[in-house]
Parts: C-alpha cells; structure tokens; sequence
C-alpha cells in the first residue's frame, strides 16, 4: 500500500462551527469548505428559506404548528457552487432575497420554537450524514452533530461582531445604533431561548476572532482538520 494513501485521501470529517452573529462563521465555513472540496451545510439559510416561506405564505412567526407544516411543504435545497451556495426555495433560487433584513429578522424568530428546531435537525442530519460537510450555526456541535468531528465555536467583541455585520450590509460610517441594537437583540434571544440555546460545546474548540484577520481564522482552522484527519 503506498504510504501516502491518507495523504491523498483523508478522512472526510464532519465539522461544527457555532458562534454567535457577525463572528464571521459564514465566510470561514464556505471558505474552508472550498478548500477542502467538502459541502457546505448552512443552518442559517435553511431558516432564512422558511422564514422567506412564511411571510410570502402570511405565516405567524410566532405560529409554530403552522411553520411547521408549511415545511413540510416547502422544499427547502441547498446547491454548492464555486462562490458559495445557492439557497432554493421550491426550485427557486432565493440566496438574495434571504439576505434581506425582514428574513433574517424571521429567521431568528422563528428558529426559537423547538419544532421548528427538530424539523430543520432530522433534514440537516439527513444531509450531512455521510461526512464531508463544514456547517455552521448556533447548535451544530450541541444538538446537531453533537458527535462531529471538529467542533469550533468562533466568537469575537460584541462591538466588532457589529462593524463586521456593517460591512456585510455594506453600510459605511460609524456602528450604526440600528445594526447595534438588532445585533445584541438577536444575542439575547439566540442565548436565552428553551430550544438550543447557543452554547460552545463542552469539547469545542474556541476561537476569539476579535483581533484575529480572515485569513489567520481559516489557517488556525485549517490546522486543526489537518491534525483531526492525521493518524
């Protein structure tokens, strides 16, 4: 057997990043997701597509049954390609609109009812089953894929979680006092819900990004698949 064989074909791992938003888990999960020619698994986009759902279909947030069986009739697909995934919502190609401020709004409403929360679980799981993925969100490593490979939870100042959601909305200036507020509104309510709440993983791995570039993130991560996949 030649002795590079797990060289050139490491195991393919599943790999957890949580964190809270604007720690900058969606870029360094596509990014590293690209480098290692795995899926990525986005939580966050799969409650956006609903929540998208919900308010074309004048579904009550706060209406868990209905959400409910609206996904059961929504089907919800993500689609890889070499920028980043496509969101498709019912064959329709929804990675825009999601974006939007009334669906990420919905989207962390939405995501506080447990049934909800099962409902997207036994799809995600489904999905990652067979290894190879990178997902990101705010209970992978807790309730997800509790037994994942690599757990990471990436975190980082409050107040630069907020100039970095600035800058993804391509707002200039100083933190705006909207962005501040809607950002430690939705910490409070991803931290304090029944259903999941977000929490690093006993075994995870925490990474402070808050003095830290993009690229020194995905290296530090790169390092620990690297040691996770050696024998």
């Amino acid at each position: 057997m030649n002795q590079n064989s797990s060289d050139q074909n490491p195991r393919k791992l599943i790999i957890a990043i949580d964190g809270p938003a604007g720690a900058g888990k969606s870029t360094i999960a596509a990014r590293l997701a690209r480098k290692l020619g795995y899926v990525n698994l986005e939580s966050g986009a799969m409650y956006r597509a609903l929540a998208l759902k919900a308010i074309e279909n004048d579904t009550s947030f706060d209406d868990a049954n209905a959400l409910v069986v609206l996904a059961d009739r929504s089907n919800i697909r993500l689609e890889p390609t070499l920028t980043g995934n496509r969101t498709l919502l019912d064959g329709k190609d929804v990675s825009q609109r999601i974006r939007e401020r009334d669906v990420t709004d919905g989207a962390s409403k939405i995501s506080v009812h447990s049934q909800v929360r099962e409902w997207m679980v036994s799809h995600q799981r489904a999905m990652g089953s067979g290894g190879g993925i990178v997902m990101e969100g705010r209970d992978i490593g807790t309730k997800v894929f509790p037994d994942a490979d690599l757990k990471i939870f990436l975190d980082a100042d409050p107040v630069v979680r907020e100039q970095r959601r600035m800058a993804q909305q391509k707002i200039s200036g100083p933190v705006s006092p909207n962005v501040a507020a809607e950002l430690r509104e939705r910490d409070h309510r991803d931290r304090t819900r029944a259903a999941s709440p977000l929490v690093a993983a006993d075994d995870a791995i925490v990474i402070n990004s808050t003095a830290m570039a993009e690229d020194e993130v995905l290296a530090r991560v790169e390092q620990l698949v690297k040691e996770k996949q050696s024998p």
